[in-house]
């Protein structure tokens, strides 16, 4: 009889998987973050126009929008941040995380 140990899904999930990976889909999610918050930070400003269209409907939208855009620029690096994130993750990881 083998003994079954409780295990996480992020467990189960890193052990199968390359920890390098791991790290990279951690910086662009969090680089993905990011963007998402500077980009609704830009539209919370006001200058004053009044909008045709409006409402909750669009809110929705562009909210979907601005993640769906920092998806796609975290995995291209445009910003750039992901790519210095993970270098500092991996060299952490490497020096036994001190």
């Amino acid at each position: 009889m083998t003994a079954i140990l409780p295990t996480s899904p992020m467990q189960a999930h890193s052990q199968a998987a390359n920890p390098r990976q791991d790290l990279r889909e951690a910086a662009q999610a969090f680089e993905a973050i990011f963007v998402r918050q500077l980009l609704a930070s830009a539209r919370a400003s006001d200058f004053g126009g009044s909008e045709l269209f409006g409402g909750p409907g669009l809110e929705q939208f562009t909210a979907m929008r601005d993640e769906h855009f920092a998806e796609i620029a975290s995995k291209q690096g445009t910003f750039g941040l992901a790519a210095s994130i993970e270098r500092q993750l991996v060299a952490f990881v490497e020096n036994g995380g001190s």
